[in-house]
């Protein structure tokens, strides 16, 4: 039964997309995939040993890689060290989500692997969905989601002044559902651009990654103000 399924995945994935697309989708995923171990390493970096810790300098080793990715366009003959940059910005990112990693530790530290594997899941779930379906009209979604950015933006500005428990809880899964939304249209984007001849899959992975994580801080921060809510309830 799980082989018939299995062949019924591929051989809808084989109906749905041309050979270079779907070759072109694994290699994204392969270096997205090369990322996400990159920035596994950068968190245990920060957590287990006193080398280097996340903060203001993670942040801009951050943006030191990822500018270097973008002002290096793709020849074909470079991607050895556009890979070598994307690792570094996986790091560093990784780097970064050691504070919140720490908090998540003291909380309860079970709450690390089921966010992983709960984000695992609805990352696989909303690119799936993107791919099978109609993709081309996720891209309209493109003007909504970055308005919902715009306004997270504001809000969240205006929080810092405010601080209220309750608007920070809206912010808080409006920017999950937006992320998610995310997911959807970067898959989407990827494939139409792999149509129109642009092969540049490392940067096409730094784009899913970006979503990953960000789905998979927002789980964190969820799990964690659960977990705090069943504390105060036993107590």
């Amino acid at each position: 039964m799980a082989s018939i399924n299995f062949d019924t995945f591929f051989n809808s994935l084989n109906r749905k997309l041309e050979p270079s697309v779907k070759s072109h989708l694994k290699n994204v995923y392969l270096c997205m995939a090369m990322g996400l171990l990159s920035a596994s390493i950068g968190s245990c970096v920060h957590l287990y040993t006193d080398f280097m810790s996340g903060g203001f300098f993670s942040f801009l080793m951050t943006l030191g890689f990822g500018i270097a990715l973008m002002s290096t366009p793709d020849t074909g003959k470079n991607r050895n060290k556009r890979l070598i940059y994307l690792n570094g910005l996986a790091f560093s990112s990784g780097l970064s989500l050691g504070p919140l990693l720490n908090l998540a530790i003291m909380v309860n530290p079970s709450i690390i692997p089921m966010a992983f594997v709960s984000t695992c899941i609805i990352f696989a779930s909303f690119s799936l969905s993107a791919v099978f379906s109609d993709h081309r009209k996720w891209l309209y979604l493109g003007g909504t989601l970055m308005s919902f950015l715009s306004l997270l933006l504001f809000v969240s500005i205006i929080n810092l002044f405010i601080a209220s428990k309750l608007l920070f809880q809206i912010h808080l899964y409006l920017s999950f559902f937006v992320i998610c939304g995310f997911i959807m249209y970067d898959t989407s984007l990827i494939i139409e651009k792999r149509k129109m001849g642009d092969d540049d899959y490392i940067w096409h992975a730094v784009l899913l990654f970006i979503d990953f994580l960000d789905v998979f801080r927002y789980i964190l921060v969820i799990l964690m103000q659960k977990e705090e809510r069943n504390s105060r309830r036993k107590k």
